[in-house]
């Protein structure tokens, strides 16, 4: 591996766990009593375009049944709402509460300071460049994703 393959790979691990890390604390350090896996979860259902129990298991990549066992904690706790479809009773679906929505806006302002810090310098072209690299990063963990899939099944 040649030296610029190198220090990518070192700053995308050390990203990956800087921010990992960070962002726990962050919400631990705003009286956050969820998870970071909770708070995850809990974006996925806000922002997911069908919030269906599939479609949500398939955008967190985690089988129903675990979907299933981590919505069930959530709607214990009063973050998340299960309900079924008022069309077909069959297909069931999740929201989030109001509770939950202070949680999201201390998670998305994490989010927004730190995209911040990445383009604060950037010009239009390096906005470009880096949006390209990143969509290229995007299609390689995809493209792996779907072959593990594949082999699942």
């Amino acid at each position: 591996m040649d030296r610029t393959k190198h220090t990518i790979n070192e700053l995308l691990v050390g990203l990956f766990n800087y921010i990992t890390f960070i962002e726990e604390r962050n919400l631990q350090a705003k009286g956050v009593p969820l998870s970071m896996n909770e708070v995850h979860l809990l974006e996925s259902i806000d922002k997911a375009s069908d919030n269906t129990m599939s479609h949500i298991a398939k955008r967190c990549m985690v089988t129903q049944g675990t979907l299933t066992t981590n919505a069930r904690k959530l709607i214990q706790k009063g973050y998340v709402e299960r309900y079924r479809d008022d069309k077909d009773g069959r297909i069931v679906r999740l929201r989030v509460t109001d509770k939950s929505r202070p949680i999201l806006n201390i998670h998305n302002q994490f989010h927004e300071e730190m995209i911040d810090k990445v383009v604060a310098d950037l010009h239009l072209e390096d906005n470009a460049i880096l949006m390209k690299s990143l969509d290229n990063l995007m299609d390689f963990f995809t493209e792996e994703y779907a072959k593990e899939l594949a082999k699942r099944d």
